[in-house]
This record gives C-alpha cells, sequence and structure tokens, in this order.
C-alpha cells in the first residue's frame, strides 16, 4: 500500500524496535538455539491445558468481570498472605491483567503525567521507558554496573525532586539476575516516606530465586505496600508466557486509578484461562518448587559452559545468565551477540541495550529456561568460541 505523502509524527522517537524480536528473527534465520528471548521451550503442566479446554467447553468464552474473576482473586489474596503477610481485598485491590508488560504500561498511564519524573534502574527491561515518554514523563536513569548490580541508595536520594512521581523496581531483575535484600527495602521506603512518590514492584520472578535466598515483595512492608503497586505474572509462574497474563496487587484508591485505564484499554483477561489458574492454584507445588527446578537448570548451564573463556556474572534470580565476553572479544557487545548467532549458532541478548545510553560492559545475557537438552547444546557451541 503506498503511503508515501503521509506524515505520522513519532510519539517515540529514538525507540526502535525490540531487540527480543530482533534476536528471536535472527535466531530463526539462522537456526540458532534460541537463548535471547525470555520463555521455555517446554511445555507448561499438562493439567493446565486440561483445565482450560474443560473451561472453554463448559461454555467460560464471554466476557470476565473487568477487574478479573473473583475466585481466582481470592485465591491470589490467600496466597500474598501466607508468603508475604500482606493482606489484600479481592474485590477491590487486586486486578487480573493481560500480563504483567500490559500491567506495568497501564499503572504508567495511570500513575505519570506530564513532566512528571521516572526513577528507574538500569539495566532494565525495555518496556518501562516507552510507557514513561508515552505518558509524557521524563525517566531519570540509575546505572547499575556489572557485576554486582548493586543500588548507591544515597544517590537515589539526591536523584528525588519534587517532580519525582514514581520508582521503578524489578526484583529479581531482569536481566543482571540480581536481587533486592531486605535492607534495599528498607532504604526504598525511607525515600518515599514522607513524598507523594509511587513504586511500581516488578516481581514476575518472585518464585524463581536461588541459593536459598528469601523473596523480597513490597507486599511484605507496610509502609510500601501501601504506596506500591506490585505486578506478577501467571506466564513466568506456569511456564505460559504466550498466554499474557498478569496481575496487580495495589491499595484500593491507587487500584481505581488503574482500572480506570485498564477498562478502556482492554476491559478484561482471558476468561477461561483465569478459570484455570483458579483451580490450578490449590496445588501450591507448582509455584512453591520453581526455585529449586530453575536453578538446577542455571547450574547445568554454568556446568555446561565451564570450559569456555566466559565469566559467569552471579545469578541470585530470574532465569538468566550473565556472561561477560571481556577476554574472548573486543567487540561490542550487540556485534558480538548477532555474530555468535550467525557463526556458533547461539543467540543471546546484548546488555546494552537495555541501558538509555547504550552502556556496553560485553556482557551477554542468556536465557535458562530451557530443557536440559537444549542448554546441554548451547553449551558445547560456546566451549568452542
Amino acid at each position: 500500500m503506498q503511503t508515501s505523502g503521509i506524515n505520522i509524527p513519532t510519539k517515540l522517537p529514538g525507540i526502535e524496535q525490540s531487540i527480543f524480536s530482533i534476536m528471536t528473527a535472527l535466531a530463526n534465520k539462522h537456526n540458532a538455539i534460541n537463548l535471547a528471548q525470555g520463555f521455555p521451550d517446554f511445555n507448561c503442566p499438562p493439567q493446565l491445558i486440561e483445565l482450560v479446554t474443560k473451561y472453554m467447553k463448559d461454555g467460560k468464552n464471554q466476557y470476565a468481570p473487568m477487574p478479573g474473576h473473583l475466585p481466582l482473586k481470592e485465591k491470589i489474596a490467600a496466597k500474598a498472605e501466607k508468603l508475604y503477610g500482606a493482606k489484600y481485598n479481592p474485590d477491590t485491590e487486586i486486578t487480573i491483567t493481560a500480563g504483567a508488560t500490559q500491567a506495568i504500561h497501564l499503572i504508567i498511564s495511570a500513575i505519570v503525567k506530564e513532566k512528571d519524573e521516572v526513577i528507574i534502574f538500569e539495566p532494565a527491561y525495555d518496556s518501562y521507558i516507552p510507557a514513561i515518554l508515552l505518558n509524557r514523563g521524563a525517566p531519570k536513569h540509575f546505572n547499575l554496573e556489572p557485576p554486582n548490580y548493586a543500588i548507591n541508595w544515597e544517590q537515589v536520594k539526591k536523584m528525588v525532586t519534587s517532580k519525582t512521581r514514581l520508582i521503578i523496581i524489578n526484583t529479581p531483575h531482569n536481566p543482571s539476575g540480581s536481587v533486592f535484600s531486605e535492607e534495599d527495602m528498607v532504604q526504598l521506603q525511607k525515600i518515599i516516606a514522607n513524598r507523594d512518590i509511587f513504586v511500581l514492584s516488578d516481581e514476575v520472578y518472585e518464585h524463581i530465586i536461588f541459593d536459598g535466598i528469601k523473596h523480597q515483595s513490597v507486599c511484605s512492608y507496610p509502609e510500601l505496600a501501601r504506596k506500591s503497586f506490585a505486578v506478577f505474572s501467571f506466564g513466568k509462574t506456569y511456564h505460559t508466557t504466550g498466554w499474557k497474563m498478569g496481575y496487580v496487587l495495589a491499595p484500593k484508591l491507587m487500584t481505581d486509578e488503574l482500572r480506570k485505564v485498564f477498562s478502556y484499554a482492554m476491559f478484561s483477561a482471558n476468561t477461561p484461562m483465569q478459570w484455570a489458574y483458579t483451580e490450578i492454584m490449590d496445588d501450591e507445588q507448582h509455584y512453591l518448587d520453581l526455585s529449586s527446578f530453575y536453578q538446577q537448570k542455571r547450574d547445568l548451564f554454568l556446568d555446561a559452559i565451564k570450559g569456555s573463556k566466559f565469566k559467569p556474572i552471579p545469578c541470585k534470580g530470574a532465569y538468566f545468565q550473565c556472561l561477560d565476553y571481556s577476554e574472548i572479544s573486543k567487540e561490542g557487545d550487540r556485534k558480538l551477540a548477532e555474530r555468535l548467532t550467525k557463526e556458533i549458532g547461539v543467540a543471546s541478548i546484548p546488555t546494552s541495550v537495555f541501558y538509555h545510553d547504550k552502556q556496553d560492559y560485553k556482557v551477554l545475557r542468556f536465557c535458562f529456561a530451557k530443557s536440559p537438552e537444549t542448554l546441554k547444546a548451547a553449551g558445547e557451541k560456546l566451549c568452542k568460541i
């Protein structure tokens, strides 16, 4: 179709196509092992597929209630209280969304106004900044460096101004695999105390945390929780990333604002899947066993590459392993990621794309949410470099 003469002013100048789409397309083109995009190459629990099928056949195929299926939200409320000691009203403080990424966009749209400042910690999931810019907010970037990706909270405090509206945190962290400590949460709580600042806590990897470390949720800290949107993912927990199902926990007044946006952007999330998740949540082991399940995969991948020249960066959570390649090449990380995909047959993500100024620390991110066969095959190829 001809589009000459048509001028469409972009609302996202400088924002390119998602690196995940780019690297996955490159992996497919060159028949490479895809350790780039964060999705499992194994199926979800068979029981879950059976449940979705059952509820589809039972006629649960029309609109769900806008905020979500109440029995599912009741299960979520019970889980939050058991795991985090937090009490959320299922009817007024829990919202089922079409994925965590949509939830993040909705929250930013509901909270951020023109010229509001939003503090984000980079490297950061690449959906944060576009959502801020689309709402005419002003991202303020705090740079985290490998190998520890630690936060200096005194420096963060200096970034706070009268225009600061939102702080976005992500733990366990994508892409670094770092996790927040109790001290991190205490320091964040001090920063927002007595200020009109909200927190968006991206906790989609809540159950994927290793070496006996405890997940620090904003829900566990009452003073944080009362000013926080906590975002979670069914996709990460049940290996169903393609179903795009998530949820948000937040106090009623904040939830009201979120739902105003949600009701006109999406109205409701997938109905039969909500019914299926409601039933499968009765089996707590599906999520309580995730840490050991993915720790085995992390360790298997590390064992598979131990003969390589890559230097692993400590991974304490999420299902991504970052590798320092500074002893292998002086190439930029994006160039090397593309070359490894084409020539070696293993796709990864260059971590510079997670920084607004494309900071290049010579680190690549590899997803280990894969079968043992896939991880071993990838390790063999990476050891040949």
